[in-house]
């Protein structure tokens, strides 16, 4: 009965799938979207606690402090090591006379702690050099390339040795790395901690974040709140850390309404379509229902099988929808575009598919259950 009617069988599918793939796919560049808005958290994997000025809000949100606060952290008990950070947006100065604002990170001179996850060209010890910088692979190939000596061709991607000038300092490139992409999208560039704060503007304080390190068997919490009491600033596991920045861009942002709409229109397009193609297909079929019911089948009976039709096309739909929604991440993995398509939201989608497939059987069934057997003898 389903599949004897091609075009509303095809029809409800389609439906579907659209639903489905609008849902994943929009929920997918929204997850991705809120990770980058933490990912230079997830990027610094050795420390357990990152020590801050209480009044930050999250990563990016920088108020210095001054640089005897390392020490003061250094003496609380449980702290196996602690590393200055600096963090801030510079001016860099290409080799055409344009400016890009740069992500600089200045990492501790003696240990580095804090560099980058995965160098893909040069050593991280090679930032002892003088004037050294380490350039994340998107930028140097991107936003901080080299014009093209050939008129109208492309821009070549800066390497080893290619200068730069931060803030009117000479800093070398020593060192191409891979990093986590960053919420605003600007280019990372990795130093010492001293060679920062001397591109940096001279300002009384210049330390932006505090790296913490647990001493073995302590717990991280525990050490937290010992900081917070003994020096009176902020201090939060990675973890927390991520959570306090998610939660800033989810309240003070307009993105989760953006996408909410975009998922939501998702839900009501494909309820609104499979709904009325599915009450049209009942209606065509009413009489074979009528026949069943004349031939001793119960209102049960013709439930199941309504609810049977209804997740046949569900499943198709759900299953190509994601499957769309996979291949569009897939295909656009190495651009601009967030997407982050995890089990969760495989399991949202699933969901909210379901629920659509529910509410159009539901509008068939009240059709079906109050059918009187004698129709069929009508006409």
């Amino acid at each position: 009965m389903l599949i004897g009617d091609r075009g509303k069988y095809l029809g409800i599918i389609m439906g579907l799938t659209f639903a489905s793939l609008l849902i994943t796919q929009q929920s997918s560049i929204f997850t991705g979207l809120m990770t980058r808005t933490y990912g230079a958290i997830s990027d610094l994997a050795q420390p357990d606690i990152w020590v801050m000025d209480p009044k930050v809000q999250f990563i990016d949100d920088i108020k210095p402090l001054q640089d005897t606060e390392l020490f003061r952290i250094r003496s609380v008990p449980g702290v196996a090591w602690a590393v200055p950070l600096y963090k801030g947006l510079l001016k860099a100065r290409l080799e055409d006379g344009n400016y890009q604002i740069c992500n600089v990170l200045g990492l501790d001179d003696t240990t580095l702690i804090g560099g980058p996850p995965v160098m893909l060209a040069g050593s991280l010890s090679d930032l002892r050099r003088q004037d050294a910088i380490i350039v994340n692979d998107v930028g140097a190939s991107t936003r901080l390339a080299k014009p093209s000596r050939v008129p109208g061709g492309r821009p070549v991607p800066l390497q080893i040795g290619d200068t730069l000038e931060i803030n009117d300092h000479r800093a070398v490139v020593v060192g191409i790395c891979r990093v986590s992409r960053t919420f605003q999208s600007q280019p990372v560039v990795y130093t010492t901690y001293s060679r920062a704060t001397t591109f940096a503007p001279r300002e009384r304080k210049l330390l932006s974040f505090v790296l913490v390190k647990a001493q073995p068997g302590l717990d991280p919490q525990t050490l937290t709140r010992r900081i917070r009491e003994q020096t009176g600033l902020a201090a939060h596991t990675a973890q927390e850390f991520k959570d306090l920045t998610y939660d800033y861009f989810m309240k003070y942002t307009g993105i989760p309404i953006n996408f909410g709409i975009a998922v939501g229109l998702g839900f009501i397009i494909g309820t609104a379509i499979a709904g009325q193609t599915f009450y049209n297909f009942t209606l065509e079929n009413i009489r074979y229902f009528g026949t069943l019911k004349a031939m001793g089948a119960t209102n049960g009976i013709l439930l199941r099988m309504i609810l049977l039709q209804a997740l046949l096309v569900g499943s198709l739909g759900y299953g190509l929808g994601v499957g769309a929604a996979s291949l569009f991440g897939y295909l656009l993995g190495g651009t601009e575009l967030s997407f982050r398509l995890t089990r969760e939201l495989l399991v949202f989608a699933g969901s909210a598919i379901g629920l659509i497939i529910i509410l159009s059987a539901l509008i068939s069934i009240r059709k079906v259950m109050t059918l009187e057997p004698a129709i069929v003898f009508k006409g």
